[in-house]
C-alpha cells in the first residue's frame, strides 16, 4: 500500500510504518497475502515513525496555497524520516525455533535435509493464546534414519573429495519433519530464515542460511513445501516424493526430485497386471496425495487395457479400525486375488497389520516403492505377505555405505537430542545415568549396541539421498568454476559463491549433468525429473520367518517395450498360496476358441459369458469378442474354431446306402428278367396262354425298368439325369400300373361274361387292351414332356442348419404341379386297379388272379403313402433314398404277388400247368 503526496511514493513496510528501503520494497511486493503476515511478524518489529495525522492529501484547485504549504510540511518531514531510519537501523527478532529434532555441522554452505525419522508428530496447539513449546515426536522410523544418516555420509564423502568442491566444506541441517505437514513446514521455514535470535540491518535481507533443502520424503509435504518456499525460489532437490503432480512446472518452478515420477510406476504396474493375465484386481490406496495421484495414473493407464478394478478402496488418515476391518471384509469377499497399493508405509502398515491378524493368506499383494523393501515388516508379517511382488528403485553398492549405517555408534554425538532419542526408541534404553530423582525405566544405553541387528538394509531410497546431495555438490562445482564475464545471468555476471543466493543455485541445478561415484549418469529433464528406472522384488519368506528380497526383474522406461519389462517367473515365489503357479485374478474365465465374449448386464467388460458361435462362423483365438463368417464354400467345423471347405453330399454308388439301394435295383431287374426269360420259355402252356401272355411280357419289361429307373436317382446330380430319374420312373410306373389294371378289367369282365346274353367281350379284345395301356401312358408321357418344356427338374444345392459342413446336391423338381401331377396319375390308376382287384376276389381260384393284384396294390398304395411323410421329413441326400426305397419296395411287390404263385406252378408243379386244371371249377 502506498501514500502518495507531492509525487512522492512512501511505501508501508511489514509492520504498516514507512520505510525508503528499495530492498523490503521488492521483497514485500513479491510476497503472496497469505505469507505477508507471516513474515510480518516474525521479521521485525519497528517503532512508529510518523504520528497518526501523516494521512494521504486530496489536491484540489481551490486549496493550491493549502497545497503548497502542505507540500512544502510533507518535504521537510520526509527528509526528516530518512535521515532517521540511516541514523538508527532497525532489528528483525527471531520470534520461535521449530525444529523439533536436528543434526547440524558448519560449512561453507549448509545443506538443509528432511527426513521423518518418527511416523507420529505433536498434537498441534490450536488456541494460539500462548507460546508453545515444540514437542515430541514419536514412532521412530529407523528407514528414515538410515536416509539421514545417507545425507550425513555423502557430504562426509564430497567433503574428502579434492577434485569436487576443492576449498569448500559443505555443512548439513537434517531435520525430523515427523512426517506431517505441518511440522514439515514449520522445520523448513526454520531452515531458511537462519539460526540467530536477532539480526539488524542489511542483514535482515541477506541470503537464507539454507539455500537448498533435501526433501521432504512425502508427496504431500513436498507440495506444501514447493508451494510455500517456491516464492522465494528456494530450491528443493526430493529423493522420495514421487507424485505426477509435482512434474508441474508452472505450480513447481524450484522442484526437483532423484525419485522417478508415478507416471512411470502406474506404466508398470499395468504391464505386469497385464503380462500375468490379471484381468481383475482389486486397489488399495492412501488418503493423501500419493494415493489419490497415483491411483489417478493407474486408472488412467488401465484404460483401453483388458484389466478392471473391482474395487478402489481408501485408507482413512485416522485409521479407525472399523473402516480397516471394512477394507478387509471387501477384500474378502471379493474374486479378484491380486491386491495393487498406492500408499505409504504408515498407512499400509495398519492395513497389513489387520490383515495378518485376520490370517488373510489368499491375496497376490502388489507393493509401490513406498513400501515394498520396508524390512521392519518381516518381524510380523508371517505368511500373508509372502510373495509380494513390489517394485523398487534401483539399488546400487555404495561403497562404505553398508559398513558406515551399520556400525554406526552415537559416539560423540549421543548429546544431540535426535541422535538420542532415536537410539534409546531403538534399542530401548536410557543415556540418563540414573539417580534417585531420576530412576531408570529401562536398561541405560552404552552406545554400543549394533545397527546391523535393526533389519536388512536395502539401498533404494538411500541411492536417491545419495544422488540428491551429488547433485547439489556438482550445482555449487559448477557455480564455482564460472568465469567472469561468462556467466549464465545478467551480463555474464557469475554467482556469489560466498552468500550463494537460491535462485542461482536452482538455475545450476537444472542444467547439473554428471556421473555419479557408482557410474550413472545423472540430469534433470524439463519437468525436473529424472529416469525411470525400477527393481521388481519378490518377498521371499524363509523358515524362520525373515523376509528376503529378491530381485526378479526390472522395469526400463528408456528401453523399447520389449526390453523395458523384464520378470524371470522362474525366480518368483507367489503369493496367495499358489507357490509356483501363476495366481488366477479374472472375473470369468477365459472363453476357448469357438466362442465369444459376451459382456454382463450392468458389470466391467472383465465380466463376461462365452457364447458360442453360430454356425458358419468361427472364432479361432482365446477371448474372442466377436465370431469371424466362413467365406463362399466353406463352412465352420463342430467346435467352431476352423473354417472347412464344404463337403459336397449326394446319394453317391460309394455310400453303403446306394451300394445297398444299387444292389437292389440291379437284383430286381435281374429277377425280373429271369421271370420273363422263364414265361417266354413256357409260353405255349395253359397258365401262361391263360393269363393273357402278351400283357404279362409287357408287364414284366415294365417292371424291368421300374426297378432300373431307381439307378439314376443315384450318384452326382447331372441336368440328363435329373431329368431322366423323374420322367422315366413315372412313365414306366404307368406302363405297369396300365398293364395290371387292362389284366385286372380283363380277367372280371371275362368272368362276368360267361352269364347267358352278355356280348361285352369284345370290347376287351387283346387291341382294346393294348389301345388302353396306351393311352394310359400317353397322359403320363404328356405330362412329362410338358413338366421337362416348362421347368425341367435341375441339379441344386441344399446346405446349413443341422447340416453342418456339408452341401447335399439335390434334383429340384423344377415344377411341383409337374412333380404332383406324376405321382398323382400314379396313385389315381393304383386305386383303380385296387377296386377292380378288390371286385374281382370271389372269381373261382384257379382263375383267381385278382387276389394276388389286389395284395400287390395294398402293398404299393402302403408303399407310397407311407412314402409321402418319410420324403418331405428326410434331410439331404436321405430324401433321395427314400424316394428310391418307394420305388424298389412297390416293384417288388407287384413282381412277388402277381408272379411268384405263377412261377411256383411253372417251375415246381408242372403237373398242375395243364388245361383241365384251367377249366375245373
Amino acid at each position: 500500500m502506498a501514500v502518495v503526496a507531492v509525487g512522492w511514493e512512501i511505501t508501508l513496510g511489514p509492520c504498516g510504518l514507512p520505510s525508503i528501503n528499495t530492498n523490503y520494497i521488492l521483497l514485500w511486493a513479491n510476497l503472496p497475502l497469505l505469507n505477508r503476515s507471516f513474515f510480518s511478524r516474525s521479521l521485525c518489529r519497528r517503532e512508529s515513525l510518523l504520528s497518526s495525522s501523516f494521512l494521504s492529501l486530496h489536491l484540489s484547485p481551490s486549496l493550491w496555497w493549502a497545497m503548497a504549504v502542505s507540500a512544502w510540511l510533507w518535504a521537510q518531514g520526509l527528509l526528516a524520516a530518512m535521515v532517521w531510519v540511516h541514523a538508527v537501523e532497525p532489528s528483525c527478532n527471531l520470534q520461535s525455533r521449530s525444529i523439533s529434532g536436528s543434526l547440524f555441522k558448519e560449512g561453507d554452505v549448509i545443506i538443509g535435509g528432511l527426513f521423518p525419522v518418527h511416523f507420529v508428530a505433536p498434537e498441534p496447539d490450536h488456541t494460539f493464546t500462548h507460546k508453545v513449546m515444540g514437542g515430541h515426536c514419536q514412532r521412530v522410523n529407523l528407514r528414515a534414519y538410515r536416509w539421514l544418516l545417507t545425507m550425513i555420509f555423502t557430504v562426509e564423502e564430497i567433503n574428502r573429495d579434492p577434485a569436487l568442491l576443492p576449498n569448500l566444506t559443505l555443512g548439513y541441517l537434517a531435520a525430523d519433519s515427523c512426517l506431517a505437514e505441518g511440522s514439515t513446514l514449520s522445520a523448513a521455514l526454520a531452515m531458511v530464515t537462519g539460526q540467530e535470535e536477532a539480526v539488524t540491518g542489511e542483514q535482515c535481507t541477506r541470503a537464507p542460511s539454507v539455500p537448498v533443502i533435501i526433501g521432504d520424503a512425502r508427496s504431500a509435504a513436498s507440495i506444501v513445501l514447493a508451494d510455500t518456499l517456491g516464492v522465494f525460489g528456494i530450491p528443493l532437490v526430493s529423493y522420495f516424493a514421487s507424485c505426477a503432480c509435482l512434474s508441474d512446472r508452472t505450480r513447481f518452478p524450484t522442484f526437483l526430485r532423484t525419485i522417478p515420477s508415478d507416471a512411470f510406476q502406474a506404466k508398470a504396474i499395468v504391464h505386469l497386471l497385464s503380462l500375468m493375465g490379471w484381468s481383475w484386481v482389486g486397489v488399495v490406496s492412501g488418503d493423501d496425495a500419493y494415493g489419490i495421484s497415483g491411483v489417478q495414473l493407474l486408472l488412467k493407464e488401465l484404460e483401453g487395457s483388458d484389466v478392471c478394478i473391482d474395487y478402489l478402496e481408501v485408507i482413512p488418515k485416522s485409521h479407525t479400525l472399523s473402516k480397516i476391518r471394512r477394507i478387509i471384509e471387501r477384500i474378502q469377499s471379493s474374486k479378484a486375488r491380486v491386491v495393487v497399493t498406492f500408499a505409504i508405509s504408515p498407512d499400509m502398515e495398519v492395513l497389513l497389520r489387520e490383515v495378518v491378524k485376520q490370517n488373510v493368506t489368499d491375496r497376490q499383494w502388489i507393493a509401490t516403492e513406498a513400501w515394498s523393501t520396508s524390512s521392519h515388516y518381516s518381524s510380523w508379517s508371517g505368511i500373508s505377505l509372502a510373495g509380494t511382488l513390489g517394485f523398487a528403485l534401483r539399488q546400487v553398492d555404495i561403497q562404505g555405505l553398508g559398513f558406515y549405517l551399520t556400525q554406526l555408534s552415537p559416539g560423540g554425538q549421543q548429546m544431540q537430542p535426535l541422535t538420542q532419542t532415536v537410539w534409546e526408541e531403538m534399542f530401548g534404553c536410557k543415556f540418563v545415568v540414573e539417580s534417585q530423582t531420576n530412576p531408570l525405566s529401562g536398561p541405560q544405553c552404552t552406545g554400543l549396541e549394533k545397527m546391523e541387528s535393526q533389519g536388512e538394509l536395502y539401498f533404494d531410497v538411500i541411492y536417491n539421498v545419495y544422488k540428491a546431495v551429488y547433485a547439489i555438490a556438482n550445482a555449487i562445482h559448477d557455480m564455482l568454476i564460472c568465469q567472469p564475464g561468462k556467466g549464465p545471468f545478467k551480463n555474464g555476471e557469475c554467482p556469489d559463491i560466498k552468500l550463494i543466493r537460491p535462485k542461482q543455485l536452482l538455475h545450476y541445478l537444472k542444467s547439473v549433468n554428471f556421473t555419479t561415484p557408482v557410474g550413472e549418469l545423472l540430469y534433470f529433464d524439463e519437468n525436473g525429473d529424472v529416469s525411470a528406472s525400477y527393481d521388481i522384488i519378490n518377498w521371499h519368506v524363509g523358515p524362520e520367518g525373515k523376509v528376503a528380497f529378491v530381485k526378479v526383474g526390472q522395469f526400463d522406461a528408456a528401453s523399447t517395450q520389449e526390453r523395458g519389462f523384464q520378470l524371470d517367473t522362474n525366480k518368483v515365489v507367489w503369493g496367495g498360496g499358489w507357490g509356483d503357479q501363476v495366481p488366477v485374478s479374472v472375473c470369468s474365465e477365459s472363453c476357448p476358441p469357438g466362442t465369444r465374449k459376451a459382456v454382463q448386464k450392468g458389470k466391467p467388460v472383465c465380466c463376461y459369458d462365452c457364447i458360442p458361435c453360430a454356425t458358419g462362423e468361427i472364432s479361432n483365438a482365446t477371448d474372442s469378442t466377436e465370431c469371424n463368417k466362413c467365406p463362399e464354400r466353406f463352412w465352420s467345423s463342430t467346435d467352431r474354431t476352423v473354417c472347412v471347405p464344404i463337403q459336397v453330399e449326394f446319394l453317391s454308388f460309394r455310400d453303403n446306402m446306394g451300394i445297398v439301394l444299387s444292389v437292389l435295383s440291379v437284383a430286381g431287374a435281374t429277377l425280373t428278367g429271369t421271370i420273363l426269360a422263364a414265361f417266354f420259355h413256357h409260353r405255349d402252356t395253359p397258365l401262361v396262354r391263360a393269363n393273357n401272355s402278351e400283357l404279362s411280357f409287357l408287364l414284366l419289361i415294365s417292371l424291368e425298368l421300374c426297378f432300373l429307373c431307381a439307378l439314376p436317382f443315384i450318384g452326382r446330380p447331372v441336368p440328363w439325369s435329373c431329368m431322366l430319374r423323374h420322367t422315366l420312373f413315372g412313365i414306366s410306373f404307368v406302363v405297369c400300373l396300365a398293364c395290371v389294371l387292362s389284366k385286372t378289367v380283363v380277367v372280371l369282365v371275362a368272368f362276368r361274361a360267361t352269364l347267358p346274353g352278355s356280348n361285352v367281350m369284345r370290347y376287351f379284345g387283346p387291341f382294346q387292351q393294348k389301345a388302353g395301356i396306351f393311352l394310359c401312358t400317353l397322359v403320363q408321357v404328356v405330362v412329362c414332356v410338358l413338366w421337362l418344356v416348362l421347368a425341367p427338374p435341375v441339379p441344386t444345392e441344399s446346405a446349413g442348419g443341422e447340416l453342418g459342413a456339408r452341401v447335399v446336391l439335390l434334383c429340384a423338381v423344377g415344377s411341383v404341379a409337374g412333380f404332383t401331377l406324376v405321382l398323382g396319375y400314379i396313385s389315381l390308376l393304383a386305386g383303380v386297379c385296387f377296386i377292380m382287384a378288390f371286385l374281382a376276389r370271389k372269381l373261382p381260384e384257379n382263375f383267381n388272379e385278382a387276389k394276388f393284384i389286389t395284395f400287390s396294390m395294398l402293398i404299393f398304395c402302403a408303399v407310397w403313402i407311407a412314402f409321402v411323410p418319410a420324403y418331405v421329413s428326410s434331410p439331404g441326400k436321405y430324401t433321395v433314398a427314400v424316394e428310391v426305397f418307394a420305388i424298389l419296395a412297390s416293384s417288388y411287390g407287384l413282381l412277388l404277388c402277381i408272379f411268384a404263385p405263377k412261377c411256383y406252378i411253372i417251375l415246381l408243379r408242372p403237373e398242375k400247368n395243364l388245361k383241365k386244371n384251367m377249366m375245373a371249377k
